[in-house]
């Protein structure tokens, strides 16, 4: 999410036709929890978060992977897949995108490539992620006729206005900043196709004013696992 004179703003990413999982369609950045998203390198870099806060607020206690990887992960697959890293220099200074700098671009080709671990990113790019940025709020189980299957925790997070994305062309063919409300419009009229649990998250997103304001909501609210069809 980012704030602009629109209000809030968040970024969607279009599948390409290939894809196995939703075709075609709008979603958040996303995947995977990998080993590494635990390393003790990664969670030097990330402030004001605790694993055993993390545990307490996805009730995932004593797992593997532990559930501070799974707010890790998150970052990780969004940098991967937008170019956007979530975080600031130790001075507060934003993050260049690789969409607006080479050597950041190499440097996500050099994370996507296993040349490198998320860890390097991070101290390359000289980057601090705030805990208080990031907020786990959503957890959908997709239903159990469907032959292929996901458990997918979802993160609200704030990243500086200007990030620009730049996409992974192997998995996505568009990127797009918008308003949930625009969102939301363009989903009724099919110009932007979601799956549900996409724009059941854009739904509750727009009714928030700003980064903060959803921040500090989402932070409050119990989050209740969602198995459609039981």
């Amino acid at each position: 999410m980012r704030d602009v004179d629109a209000g809030l703003e968040i970024l969607l990413l279009r599948r390409n036709s290939h894809a196995v999982f939703a075709p075609d369609m709008y979603v958040f950045p996303g995947g995977r929890v990998d080993a590494s998203d635990s390393d003790p390198s990664v969670l030097r870099r990330l402030d004001d978060l605790t694993p055993d806060a993390a545990a307490r607020r996805l009730d995932l206690h004593d797992a593997d992977p532990p559930a501070i990887a799974y707010y890790l992960a998150a970052c990780r697959e969004a940098f991967e897949e937008t170019g956007i890293l979530v975080g600031s220099r130790p001075d507060g200074s934003p993050i260049p995108t690789a969409a607006s700098s080479t050597p950041v671009e190499r440097i996500r080709d050099d994370l996507m490539e296993n040349r490198i671990e998320f860890s390097a990113v991070l101290d390359r790019m000289d980057c601090r992620i705030p805990g208080d940025s990031l907020r786990y709020f959503a957890h959908w189980i997709t239903p159990r006729r469907e032959p292929r299957r996901f458990d997918a925790r979802f993160f609200a997070a704030r990243v500086h206005e200007g990030s620009a994305p730049i996409v992974d062309p192997r998995e996505m063919t568009d990127a797009r900043w918008i308003t949930p409300a625009a969102a939301l419009a363009e989903h009724l009229s099919g110009d932007l196709p979601m799956i549900a649990p996409t724009a059941h998250t854009v739904e509750r997103l727009s009714a928030h004013s700003g980064t903060a304001d959803a921040l500090h909501t989402l932070s409050l609210e119990r989050v209740v696992t969602i198995l459609p069809g039981g």
